[in-house]
């Protein structure tokens, strides 16, 4: 039954994005307000060319207190390998996926469109509904 659920029915819809030329603190003060691990970069387009987290942040984190860095844009430190799904995806799918991976969030396309973000919290939701 699991396995019938898609992505599409428990990912958050209209997620934070940070552009690359967003600076990094005020990226920061974005993730907590939100409370959220970390968000899709993208380009004018709206096409994901990165993804910044809160790992990004801890690594600025010991920069600045190693190196007295100064922040900088967020282009500087994103990740630019991003795994993303589908939005019709299996729950299950994107649960393997988890199961493989560090990460704690995903950014959801729809014919190549940033649609949402699922999470590790969403794939319990999921879980849990059917029990």
């Amino acid at each position: 039954m699991l396995a019938n659920i898609s992505v599409k029915d428990y990912m958050t819809p209209n997620p934070v994005v940070f552009r690359e030329n967003t600076e990094v603190f005020e990226a920061i003060r974005k993730l907590m307000d939100h409370r959220t691990t970390g968000a899709p970069v993208v380009d004018e387009s709206g096409k994901i060319i990165g993804a910044f987290s809160e790992l990004e942040c801890l690594r600025i984190v010991v920069n600045s207190a190693y190196y007295e860095g100064r922040g900088g844009k967020v282009a500087e430190h994103m990740t630019r390998d991003v795994t993303f799904v589908d939005a019709d995806a299996s729950i299950v799918e994107v649960a393997e996926l988890f199961a493989k991976s560090s990460l704690r969030h995903f950014p959801v396309l729809k014919n190549g469109k940033l649609v949402g973000v699922i999470s590790r919290v969403d794939i319990l939701k999921a879980l849990l509904a059917i029990h």
